[in-house]
């Protein structure tokens, strides 16, 4: 239904945010905006649609065809939409919430029902792409450039305004620019081979040093983790020992400073 989508991007109603109206997934929003008409959704959903829209149901197909978005239509629907998001009772009744306020719960689901939505149609890129968002919030903390490259995602698509600077404003504005500059590249820019090869090799070279360091890192623990034992005599970690390996551990890298 071209009017109906047309409708509903005009109104700014995604269909993360449509189907948790409709308590129906994603997908099932996409089903019942393939049909051909009103008509041939469910009785239930078509009702809660047209109490979104202010339409009567008698006429509701030819009243579809003759809505004009202004402001006043606009913040009437998104009242009534904010009004049905925002009752606790929809967004709690799987998840564990507490502590979170209202607009917190409501992002929090809606970035749940995408993920959810990924897994549920399955496939491995699918399954990629929420695995590594997984790895991206870990990381999150220690790399500050994940916040800077999730802002300029933002702003691209139009979600936020282009000078919010939510993080640090001065290494967010130089990142922004730079990556600016390689997706151009990237995206219409002809790089010759042997240099896009030869930073391929770099950037390789680079996450094989890193495990490497890591790697040494944590069979250093080990080794001193083996020599407080013995110098303590103990045969492995309890909760009566902890805290007296700990000392010795600091003590035994203290001694390699």
């Amino acid at each position: 239904m071209k009017v109906l989508n047309d409708l509903l991007q005009e109104l700014g109603i995604s269909k993360v945010k449509l189907a948790k109206y409709l308590g129906v997934s994603r997908q099932m929003v996409y089903n019942y905006l393939s049909l051909e008409s009103l008509d041939k959704w469910p009785k239930e959903k078509r009702l809660l649609l047209l109490q979104l829209l202010g339409i009567n149901d008698d006429d509701s197909n030819e009243a579809l065809a003759k809505i004009k978005v202004d402001t006043a239509y606009l913040l009437e629907v998104e009242k009534r939409l904010n009004s049905n998001l925002k009752k606790d009772g929809n967004i709690e009744s799987s998840l564990d919430f507490s502590g979170l306020d209202k607009d917190a719960k409501i992002l929090l689901a809606d970035v749940i029902e995408l993920l959810k939505d990924k897994l549920i149609v399955g496939g491995y890129t699918n399954n990629a792409i929420v695995r590594y968002l997984y790895y991206m919030l870990q990381s999150i903390d220690n790399i500050p450039e994940i916040k800077y490259m999730l802002a300029y995602i933002a702003k691209t698509n139009s979600f936020i305004k282009h000078d919010e600077f939510a993080f640090d404003e001065n290494q967010q504005f130089i990142f922004e620019a730079i990556l600016y500059s390689g997706l151009n590249i990237y995206n219409h820019g002809n790089p010759e081979k042997g240099k896009v090869a030869q930073l391929r090799r770099r950037f390789i070279k680079n996450i094989e040093q890193k495990n490497e360091e890591r790697l040494s890192r944590t069979q250093q623990l080990i080794v001193n983790r083996s020599q407080a034992l013995k110098e303590l005599g103990y045969s492995e970690v309890t909760d009566e020992n902890a805290a007296e390996i700990l000392e010795k551990l600091a003590e035994i890298e203290s001694r390699k400073i």
